[in-house]
């Protein structure tokens, strides 16, 4: 047998044998049969390299490291969901539907189609005559991040359609995810092995491992990815066109996709509400995290006639889950300091498990917070993981017999004595030298948010400070590879790239380096309006506070925390350091003259639907309108999402019209 021969034999098999364990849970060869027959392959490979294409079995390993990831820009807009959260809510909007096809409401015969809600990140695989050729991350909808490398090494992902006349093209979308038990096994070898790097939650660990710029790290993940929608078909006859959600299910399994097995029909609200009881009841029996139902209308040809507002389908929606709550013990309480000074009680708590993800620290947020609840070391509470995802003490179930909780008078890290202003509920260590603020300064300095310094994570800043080998954010700039080599875990390679990720940050735009600094009250939106209004560094430091007054979106507390902070000698010193060592922020982009938004003072609130925060102030921004961080008399716009909370009801009082984000990007197309 020839070697070309051969190879196409290899590969015929483990693509079967691939599909067998990976989607259909069926396994036709031992692990060992399995990993014989791969080295196999990669030996005659290497030996004959014109052997070797896109689709081999071979290319699951993962190839080697990319520098950044790139982007990639759709034609069919990825959508998002509205959601509801009781069966009410899904009633009304069932009832929506019916009014909107000019159907029977009493006749609750609508199918619909329902499935788990899988708590991953949303993918999207794009074949080419039945080879897959991009992979891509959902982003903002119509831009995502190309992940092709690291999605080819997801076993349940086909690198070839298992189908003889494929479409010429066809875009599938679903949810990467990863099992309960891999995230835990996963986590724990983390743990053990040291790594500064412990997944708070599967979905985190999804999208993380998803976007790893080594696709070596990424195949070692343990990812899975489930279909669930086309994006869009073209080149293929009418036959292969299913007609409804549950055709689209039955078509991807016959092209080798993974479905979820517990996706099914259901025929009118009393059978879907039926069907969300069931899934409530049984989440924490799946394999995979879930957090709540997806329900859609299981006829295309009804879907196309509902059609789709600009961010969310009309025929779907997401039955959000009710929060899990458990009791446990309330061991103590400890004092965390945050970076700027921030002494914040945590609840040391009885690990339990909540939602698939033991329990054993909550944030207290501060000593009104802890006498509001009556908590002492030693109570029995009741503790919710909000949203699925933060843990929150609810309440005291039954008294302890612990001490009374008391607020240290001084910085448990450096002992000096805490203050706490007038009007203000946190207490905090004025020590601007204290080394647990110095370790947070330089995460949130170096942090995606503002100078993206890769590869300076918590263990290493850690042991720069305990070294002394960073006092302040400047001496980053004087570290050299040599002196991180005799850190721990720190290889050559490694070295080098840290270096080279401080040395890349000097020239970050003006907004993200004003927001690094840390100034209290001066979040990203401050920072892009303050960088807008002066265009350069120096130019905000020697503002007097009456000329930040002047500013319509700056208030006293923000004026006065500016100058507090640039009026210090330690910062100035820091600040000629940073110069001296070439970091020069670049001015911001001009904002659109004229632009949609030209003139509005725009406020953002709760849990945008799509967007992230800075993505919505940074659109807001191009258009032409100020952001602020609080609502005032000056606010024109208020855009309000899941959870909105006080700024909303301060925004009615005052008259201020009230967005969506729908209707926000509508304003701004």
């Amino acid at each position: 047998m020839n070697s070309r021969t051969r190879h196409l034999e290899l590969c015929r098999i483990l693509v079967d044998a691939n599909h067998a364990y990976y989607v259909l849970d069926a396994p036709t060869l031992s692990d060992d049969e399995y990993d014989r027959l791969m080295r196999e392959l990669l030996a005659l490979e290497d030996a004959h390299p014109e052997l070797r294409t896109e689709d081999s079995p071979s290319q699951r390993v993962g190839s080697e490291p990319v520098g950044a990831l790139p982007t990639y820009t759709r034609t069919v807009r990825m959508l998002s969901m509205s959601n509801c959260t009781d069966a009410d809510e899904f009633a009304d909007w069932a009832g929506k539907l019916d009014t909107f096809l000019k159907r029977d409401e009493d006749a609750d015969d609508l199918v619909f189609f329902v499935e788990p809600k899988l708590d991953g990140t949303g993918l999207e695989l794009i074949y080419e005559r039945g080879q897959l050729v991009v992979a891509a991350t959902r982003g903002d909808g119509t831009t995502g991040e190309d992940v092709t490398p690291q999605a080819k090494t997801i076993r349940s992902i086909p690198l070839r359609l298992r189908v003889d006349d494929p479409p010429a093209s066809v875009s599938i979308r679903g949810e990467v995810v990863i099992a309960k038990t891999d995230f835990e096994a996963l986590n724990q070898r983390l743990s053990a092995e040291g790594s500064e790097r412990v997944y708070a939650n599967p979905r985190n660990l999804a999208a993380g491992s998803l976007r790893m710029l080594d696709p070596r790290v990424t195949a070692q993940r343990s990812l899975d990815f489930f279909a669930h929608s086309f994006g869009a078909i073209s080149g293929t006859s009418a036959s292969v066109q299913p007609a409804s959600q549950l055709g689209f299910y039955e078509l991807a399994a016959r092209w080798g996709l993974k479905t979820h097995p517990e996706a099914h029909r259901a025929q009118g609200v009393s059978a879907t509400q039926a069907a969300y009881d069931d899934l409530v009841a049984r989440r924490h029996d799946l394999p995979h995290e879930i957090d709540g139902m997806v329900a859609k209308v299981d006829s295309f040809e009804i879907q196309d006639l509902l059609g789709t507002r600009t961010r969310t389908p009309r025929w779907a929606i997401a039955w959000k889950f009710p929060p899990i709550e458990r009791s446990t013990r309330l061991l103590e309480i400890e004092i965390n300091v945050g970076r700027t000074g921030a002494l914040t009680p945590v609840a040391i708590l009885e690990p339990v498990p909540i939602g698939g993800v033991t329990v054993s620290r909550a944030s207290l947020h501060n000593a009104d917070e802890i006498d509001r609840l009556g908590l002492k070391p030693g109570d029995k509470v009741l503790v919710k993981r909000a949203g699925d995802v933060i843990p929150k003490v609810v309440k005291v179930l039954e008294a302890g017999d612990g001490e009374p909780f008391v607020m240290p008078d001084q910085c448990p890290v450096c002992e000096t004595v805490a203050t706490r202003k007038d009007g203000e509920v946190v207490t905090r260590c004025p020590n601007f030298n204290c080394p647990a603020q110095l370790e947070g300064h330089i995460l949130h300095f170096a942090g995606r948010g503002a100078m993206d310094i890769e590869g300076l994570g918590t263990k290493l800043v850690q042991q720069l400070v305990a070294g002394g080998m960073v006092r302040d954010i400047a001496d980053l700039y004087s570290l050299t590879a040599e002196q991180l080599e005799g850190l721990d875990r720190m290889a050559q390679k490694s070295a080098d790239n840290v270096v080279a990720g401080i040395a890349a940050s000097k020239r970050r735009p003006l907004p993200r380096f004003l927001n690094g600094l840390g100034i209290r009250h001066v979040g990203s939106s401050s920072a892009i309006l303050l960088a807008h209004r002066y265009g350069t560094l120096e130019a905000i430091a020697t503002a007097s506070e009456d000329d930040l007054l002047a500013i319509d979106e700056v208030g006293p507390e923000v004026a006065s925390s500016l100058r507090e902070f640039f009026d210090r000698t330690e910062v100035q010193d820091v600040l000629r350091r940073l110069a001296e060592c070439g970091v020069k922020p670049t001015p911001p982009e001009k904002r659109t003259e004229g632009g949609p938004l030209a003139g509005e003072v725009i406020v953002f609130t709760g849990t945008l639907p799509t967007l992230s925060r800075d993505a919505a102030k940074a659109r807001a921004q191009r258009a032409g309108a100020s952001v602020g961080s609080s609502v005032t008399k000056k606010t024109t716009l208020l855009v309000a999402g899941e959870k909105a909370g006080t700024k909303r009801k301060k925004a009615e009082e005052l008259g201020i019209t009230v967005l969506t984000e729908e209707e926000f990007l509508e304003r701004i197309a």
